[in-house]
């Protein structure tokens, strides 16, 4: 699987704009798999513009990276701020098209409310998280803060996710935490990781970088132009060759998920596999 990760800056409060930029990069390179930041539709620090900003389950939006995913017989995953389809609150969504047209919207789980972060003013957290089939594979997808609980991560991975998928919105002090916790959230499942954070500044907040594709070893996956320290928080597109089938292969030499099982059926987790994300 090739999938190209797209860290760049968006336009603060300008969807057309930005969606005009990720299909000019999607249509500018070959990939299965596309993958944008967090809220990059709307930008982060957009205030109360959140409200007008947020995108409808069944709008014109959506619909029209469906069509572009279709088109590109390609999936494409893409932070946005999407009206809940039946609270008609607002999320921190991850937005995955499939190469089958279809969408589908992972709201996220855990919103920081602390320091220059004000999450939980304006989204509503989702509270269930599920794997996304698309093609042949089932993605599992999260928003920034929730890699840091890896129950999260676990929760996807023992429902059958074969690749997590991260997209972030992480000030540069944030950086060194991601680089320590990625790589044990695919350590820790056998399951390869991939991480989109956005850069540029906006509102005050200088975003970091430091994207990244793990593999089940944790170790960092290569990619053609991939931009290395000092100039990990520049705007770069590249691509990365990951197998999601890598993870059925290393599971028996690391059982990490077998024994996870187990030791939920003697002792039930208070965060089980559960529900699906919002449609």
């Amino acid at each position: 699987m090739h999938v190209l990760l797209a860290q760049l800056a968006p336009a603060a409060a300008d969807t057309t704009r930005n969606l005009e930029r990720l299909r000019e990069v999607v249509l500018g390179t070959e990939a299965d798999l596309y993958v944008f930041p967090e809220l990059f539709l709307s930008g982060y620090r957009v205030g109360d513009a959140v409200h007008s900003l947020a995108l409808a389950p069944d709008g014109p939006e959506l619909s029209a990276l469906a069509h572009l995913a279709r088109s590109r017989s390609a999936a494409i995953v893409v932070g946005a701020p999407v009206r809940h389809a039946r609270l008609g609150e607002i999320l921190n969504a991850a937005v995955l098209a499939t190469p089958s047209g279809e969408t589908v919207v992972q709201g996220k789980r855990f919103l920081p409310t602390y320091g220059p972060f004000e999450e939980g003013a304006v989204f509503t957290p989702e509270s269930v998280s599920a794997p996304v089939p698309s093609g042949d594979h089932r993605l599992g997808l999260q928003i920034c803060y929730d890699a840091f609980f890896p129950e999260v991560s676990r929760e996807l991975a023992l429902a059958g996710a074969d690749l997590l998928v991260v997209v972030s919105a992480a000030p540069v002090t944030s950086r060194r935490l991601f680089d320590k916790v990625l790589p044990a959230r695919a350590v820790e499942n056998a399951i390869p990781v991939v991480y989109v954070n956005r850069v540029g500044v906006e509102d005050g907040i200088v975003f970091g970088g430091g994207s990244n594709a793990f593999d089940v070893r944790g170790e960092i996956v290569p990619g053609v132009g991939a931009p290395t320290e000092p100039h990990r928080s520049d705007e770069a597109t590249w691509t990365v060759s990951l197998d999601p089938t890598e993870s059925a292969r290393w599971r028996p030499f690391r059982p990490v998920l077998r024994d996870a099982a187990g030791a939920r059926r003697r002792r039930p987790s208070a965060i089980e596999p559960s529900g699906a994300p919002s449609a």
